[in-house]
């Protein structure tokens, strides 16, 4: 929201109250208030009928500061007020209070007022500058029609960007944009997003979080343009400053407060199709689909069941429709019986039709209207009411309809909707609709989240999820929404998940072939490539079957080439998963987030980093031509073994059987043995394929179980021309690949043999060592 007319004016109607000079200090054992005034004090009598602005400062965690700015604090916010954070207290903090400012620090993070005018909040980290504020910026805006707000404008200095902000499908740097945070299913082309999250994060190496779950309205270089500017509604503004000295640091001490991602089962990397939203089907439908994957080689892990699955019109009553499922517990029995995953697809939605509507308008399970009536409308389904979820009972009455679900065999729900949400209602718990609206698709989507923990297992639950806000990335995996069949589409599909990875989400896909219309030939082929190399695969669309036959047979074999691909990366694959988990980092990470040291990086959104190691590069145009950007290092395509000097720009073209994907110089990528499913033991038969490992450079890679833990650990090390290969843990048998050397002096410790990729080596024995003469 704009307050500013121009540089020099303030829009007609409200009045800017900012820090004049600091009145007063306070200083507590972990933290500090700052009384500030409006205007220069000539005397005493000036305190009279003068507002004064209270600033706290604090820190929940190291390198994290609070800052809490005031004008009435006794004004009444209906919870939630903020976000739920998962760190108590305040973390402890040395505090410098002079006749000329005082300051804050915590860990390597600063925050230091001025006291004197013009008023500054400066923000550093070890003593490097990050951001602040200074006159005229932070400001309580009185409107003259009461409809107060308080801003705050951080600075931005030359050639800083920023990102995140949510899943979010316009330019990737968000400079120059507007942005509200206010959730709304408006589908991947426009300002619009299904995922509104309060942070952003910057190239400088720190982010902000701004703790209203409300409408956050952010002017990223737009009113200012070398300020970030964000206001709430209201008469009090928190916001956290995070420092962490580089983009991934910063994402772990967000993910810290608000919740790192929990990690997604492992049968859920593989390959998921879908009945797609308005076919026809029946369970001959469903078995053509998933034994025509079988008898072409596809192997297929889960099958989603979407929304015809229940009579039309009783959305969402969780009853099979009988007239084409007479018999669901034993369809889901024979399916199952194939090896399969069933997810079926569900809303918090009650239609007036379904059974259910009356149930919960008795018991008051749906929002109400202030006259106590049930808030209905026919948007999407015919008088529909919405789940009450800040009501315990209607919680357990929701869940337990899923609970029936998953004892009948399903494994997963796609949580669709929860941008809708009406603010002309009543909450069971008296919860302010405006702060309800963007939150609550977090009390949706953690209902769903428990309920599969506790009847699946920690570890075995997963949602595919389109809404969320701050905190969602707790329960994945998400997904990008309704999208269209064209290139342009594919585009803003990545942008939208690489902008939602730097706002702490680990885990995201998105419908491969696109949501709207039906694909080329060409298309659909392209985004299979994509859609296999993103962290979760699904083929899903509106009015037509995603099976790969259906476009032509070169999609059958492109859609095999690529999900054996990702199956056999699975040891590497799940490893960067946990390690997702831990950091809070996400699996498809933007460039810049691993080469912030280099400038291309900053607006590179055609590109990625799947993890630590290997760069993909989507193409996006029916010539098959790429271009993309290799930061600087030797570089292995993974499928062709062609060496590239980094620091480039290249132009390509590329078949359908391959794109730009890259292995990164000192690389240990662990490669499984099996190609038929994502949950095996990846640790039995693994090669770990060893990329141009430099002189006094060392490379690592983890072996996981298909829960997380660590089952095997790889080192290679090299000191000039000999390589040292070392191994820990359990395996029935590993292999080291040397990519791109076709032969060694001598091995030592292990037999070898060369091989089209490079030279095999496989160790005498698990934990032993190997010594390589090149």
């Amino acid at each position: 929201m704009k307050f500013s007319d121009g540089y020099w004016m303030t829009r007609e109607g409200y009045q800017l109250l900012s820090p004049y000079e600091i009145h007063d200090v306070r200083v507590g054992a972990d933290s500090i208030t700052v009384f500030a005034t409006h205007r220069h004090l000539e005397q005493r009598g000036n305190t009279l009928n003068e507002p004064l602005m209270t600033m706290e400062f604090s820190s929940p965690m190291n390198d994290v500061i609070k800052a809490k700015f005031y004008h009435h604090k006794g004004r009444k916010r209906s919870g939630p007020s903020s976000f739920p954070l998962l760190t108590e207290g305040n973390s402890p903090v040395a505090i410098e209070n002079n006749d000329e400012f005082v300051s804050l620090t915590s860990g390597d993070t600063t925050v230091k007022i001025t006291k004197a005018h013009p008023v500054s909040i400066s923000y550093t980290y070890k003593g490097r500058a990050l951001t602040g504020s200074g006159t005229r910026q932070t400001a309580f805006v009185k409107a003259a029609d009461g409809n107060h707000h308080f801003r705050e404008q951080l600075n931005l200095a030359v050639g800083e960007t920023v990102y995140g902000l949510g899943e979010r499908f316009s330019a990737f740097v968000k400079n120059g944009q507007v942005v509200d945070i206010w959730n709304q299913d408006g589908g991947t082309a426009s300002e619009q997003a299904y995922k509104n999250i309060p942070f952003y994060v910057t190239n400088r190496g720190y982010g902000v979080f701004v703790n209203h779950p409300e409408l956050v309205s952010f002017e990223v270089a737009s009113e200012k343009v070398s300020k970030t500017q964000f206001s709430v509604a209201g008469e009090m503004l928190e916001y956290f400053l995070i420092g962490g000295g580089s983009m991934k640091n910063v994402l772990s001490n967000y993910t810290a407060l608000t919740g790192k991602p929990a990690l997604p089962p492992a049968w859920s990397f593989g390959l998921w199709l879908t009945t797609s939203f308005t076919t026809n089907y029946d369970e001959e439908t469903v078995n053509s689909f998933i034994d025509g994957m079988a008898q072409r080689d596809l192997p297929l892990a889960v099958f989603h069941f979407d929304c015809f699955w229940m009579k039309e019109y009783q959305w969402c009553d969780f009853e099979w429709d009988e007239r084409v499922f007479p018999d669901p517990k034993g369809m889901l029995e024979r399916l199952k019986a194939k090896g399969l995953r069933i997810c079926v697809w569900i809303n918090p939605y009650i239609a007036q039709r379904s059974p259910l509507f009356d149930e919960g308008m008795e018991h008051g399970y749906l929002l109400k209207r202030p006259d106590g009536s049930v808030w209905q409308w026919d948007m999407w389904q015919y008088g529909m009411g919405i789940v009450d979820f800040t009501n315990p009972a209607a919680c357990k009455w929701f869940g337990d309809k899923l609970r029936a679900l998953v004892d009948m065999g399903v494994d997963s729900f796609k949580t669709d909707f929860g941008e809708r949400i009406p603010t002309d209602v009543v909450y069971f718990d008296g919860s302010d609709p405006m702060q309800m609206h963007n939150y609550y698709t977090q009390l949706y989507n953690k209902v769903v989240f428990e309920v599969l923990e506790e009847k699946r297992g920690r570890g075995e639950a997963a949602l595919f999820a389109r809404s969320a806000t701050a905190g969602g990335q707790q329960f994945p995996v998400h997904w990008g929404g309704d999208c269209e069949a064209t290139y342009e589409s594919m585009a803003e599909s990545l942008r939208g998940g690489l902008s939602l990875g730097l706002s702490g989400f680990g885990f995201w896909s998105h419908d491969i072939g696109g949501f709207e219309q039906s694909a080329t030939p060409d298309l659909y082929k392209r985004w299979v490539a994509f859609g296999l190399l993103s962290s979760h695969s699904r083929l899903h669309g509106s009015t037509s079957y995603r099976v790969p036959w259906l476009f032509d047979e070169e999609a059958v074999d492109v859609l095999r080439r690529f999900t054996k691909l990702k199956l056999r990366l699975m040891p590497y694959l799940f490893a960067q998963a946990v390690q997702s988990t831990r950091l809070g980092i996400p699996m498809m990470r933007a460039m810049v987030l691993e080469f912030g040291d280099d400038p291309t990086a900053d607006y590179l959104d055609r590109q990625y980093m799947l993890g630590d190691s290997l760069l993909v590069a989507p193409i996006f145009n029916e010539e098959g031509s790429s271009s993309y950007y290799l930061p600087k290092g030797t570089w292995t395509h993974f499928l062709t073994g062609e060496k590239v000097e980094g620091g480039v720009w290249r132009n390509e073209r590329y078949d359908y059987m391959s794109l730009p994907l890259f292995a990164r110089e000192n690389s240990l990528i662990a490669v499984g043995a099996e190609e038929n499913r994502p949950d095996y033991e990846y640790a039995d038969g693994v090669s770990f394929h060893l990329f141009e490992l430099q002189d006094g450079a060392a490379a690592r890679a983890e072996v996981t179980d298909t829960k997380g833990a660590a089952k095997l650990t790889a080192t290679a090390t090299r000191t000039g021309g000999e390589i040292v290969f070392a191994t820990e843990g359990s395996s029935s048998g590993v292999r080291l690949l040397l990519r791109g050397i076709a032969s060694v002096s001598s091995v030592e410790g292990g037999t070898y043999e060369a091989s089209q990729d490079g030279i095999v080596v496989v160790p005498a024995s698990v934990g032993s060592q190997v010594r390589i003469k090149l």
